[in-house]
């Protein structure tokens, strides 16, 4: 009788897994449906856009594709949790102006005072919400491609620093490089 109560409750757990809340807000930034034509007709593929962070300062981004929906957002936040990096932020906005490039994209992201919130179109506001800026502007200047705005978006976050990272680069006090 316990033996047969033990496996039900096995059968039961295995069909129902939850998964624990995480640390991470996690975005579809595009989701692509992509077809091949083979011998036999066209084999439909779907692609996955996604970017992941902690709110904190931490934000990173991947790809994935498969044959169904699920299985390439999944891939996609696998592939973007082995991709977080930190970034330099300043109270609730960046240190500075920059201009952030890959491929044809091209980002500008502006600091912001207190109260703004994010202005930002749809590729690159998912990067920014997840990194846990709150003020900031910004403005895609070239492509609007949502994979090189993202990665246009990450190279400009990743280039940011403040005044204690350039002194410490410079050999300077913190005072002396702020003019």
């Amino acid at each position: 009788m316990a033996y047969e109560n033990n496996r039900n409750d096995r059968r039961e757990r295995r069909g129902k897994r939850e998964e624990a809340p995480s640390e991470f807000i996690e975005k579809v930034v595009s989701l692509n449906r992509v077809s091949k034509t083979v011998k036999g007709g066209r084999v439909a593929k779907f692609s996955a856009l996604c970017v992941i962070g902690d709110g904190k300062g931490r934000v990173g981004f991947g790809t994935g594709k498969a044959n169904e929906v699920s299985e390439a957002i999944r891939k996609g936040l696998e592939d973007a949790k082995k991709n977080i990096v930190n970034i330099t932020l300043e109270g609730t906005t960046i240190p500075h102006e920059v201009i952030g490039a890959a491929g044809a994209g091209r980002v500008l992201l502006k600091p912001a005072p207190e109260g703004t919130g994010v202005i930002a179109g749809g590729a690159v506001r998912a990067v920014v919400e997840c990194a846990g800026i709150q003020n900031i502007r910004t403005k895609c200047l070239r492509t609007n491609n949502p994979a090189n705005v993202v990665a246009a978006t990450m190279a400009g976050l990743k280039s940011l620093r403040n005044a204690q990272q350039v002194a410490a680069v410079r050999g300077l006090a913190p005072e002396d490089v702020q003019g």
